[in-house]
């Protein structure tokens, strides 16, 4: 018997710069038809919390992509991730010592688990005052400036493409309470 539990799906470039737009309505019945359950969606750009059986959350992540195609005609990348390691993103950042503002942290999720090792030179490259710092399943970005001052997010999105999506701190933090509230 398999027990149900919470899950974030992540969908990169919704609704940002009139590209891919998609209602969040239209987003949670897509999800929904699949049989998960408890779905919320977070902002207008592609959030989304639900409760699915225990599975692969690739196999989650490919049936989402599916099914957004079957029902909304858009094709996006999903990353999904479980309630326990989107924790475990957050608390490996090792830039909240100089975060000051969460609208300039940013978490870059790596949909491909070894793509953070194709970040490393980036890294090293970073210019001053942003920094890149790169984990298991996540890059972490912190931009005083703001991203669009920033060479660094057009680095990490050039050499990585759809294996990442990019969400600021402060939304990571409001689908960690969503995910937590259930």
């Amino acid at each position: 018997m398999s027990t149900t539990r919470r899950y974030t799906a992540l969908l990169r470039g919704v609704n940002v710069g009139g590209a891919k737009k998609i209602a969040m309505a239209d987003l949670r019945a897509a999800i929904e038809r699949l049989g998960y359950e408890d779905v919320r969606t977070l902002l207008n750009s592609g959030n989304v919390v639900f409760s699915a059986r225990d599975r692969s959350i690739q196999k989650i992540a490919n049936a989402i992509e599916r099914a957004i195609v079957s029902d909304i005609g858009i094709t996006t990348r999903v990353t999904v991730l479980g309630t326990a390691e989107l924790a475990e993103i957050m608390q490996q950042n090792p830039l909240l010592e100089y975060a000051d503002n969460p609208s300039r942290l940013h978490v870059a999720f790596f949909r491909d688990p070894t793509a953070g090792e194709r970040l490393a030179a980036i890294a090293r490259e970073a210019q001053p005052p942003d920094i890149l710092a790169v984990g298991d399943r996540a890059a972490y970005m912190w931009l005083p400036n703001g991203m669009s001052a920033s060479k660094l997010p057009l680095a990490v999105d050039k050499l990585l493409r759809d294996d990442v999506t990019v969400r600021t701190w402060g939304t990571v933090t409001k689908i960690r309470a969503l995910l937590d509230a259930d």
